[in-house]
């Protein structure tokens, strides 16, 4: 899923703004993103953003704020089979603590995804593909949703998919 939501954030690897997200959940989505998206090598690892309040039941932390993605920690023994996705092969995880007050619309995505999953935490990578700067905007997310394999790109309150994409660029 493409995610282009208000300004573009300011920060090192700030992310929740222009990302594309993907279920943690999903043992193959490293190599779905890495060779139908992103365009990368497949040993190349994503991030996780979770809801800050969740934060140490997944990860080995001190409940510090982490909202830059600079920071590794061990994911919990208990939690590496429910977020394989986002899980490097040494067991740590670059994580985004994500809070409703910084940023209640991603904070707002990502809770929906817990009360449907049970799981408070969403595979976070920038809003790019190989060889192209984080898009900035929605003409450049549309461009890379078409370039890349995404089911759909959201746009402030606008939902795409590719069929309805495919669909104008035929009659055009």
């Amino acid at each position: 899923l493409g995610w282009f939501q208000g300004g573009c954030e300011a920060g090192p690897r700030a992310l929740g703004n222009r990302s594309i997200l993907a279920d943690p959940r999903r043992k193959n989505m490293k190599d779905i993103l890495n060779s139908r998206v992103k365009f990368r090598e497949n040993f190349r690892p994503f991030a996780p953003s979770v809801l800050q309040e969740y934060a140490k039941d997944y990860f080995e932390t001190d409940g510090t704020e982490y909202p830059f993605m600079l920071f590794v920690h061990p994911v919990k023994e208990s939690k590496k089979s429910v977020i394989p996705a986002v899980t490097h092969v040494d067991g740590t995880a670059r994580i985004q603590t994500v809070n409703e007050e910084d940023n209640p619309v991603y904070y707002g995505l990502i809770n929906a995804f817990y009360r449907l999953t049970g799981v408070p935490v969403l595979l976070n990578t920038s809003f790019n593909i190989k060889g192209e700067p984080i898009i900035e905007t929605p003409s450049d997310a549309l461009k890379s949703f078409i370039k890349a394999d995404m089911d759909c790109l959201c746009i402030g309150h606008y939902v795409v998919t590719k069929k309805e994409t495919e669909k104008r660029q035929a009659s055009t």
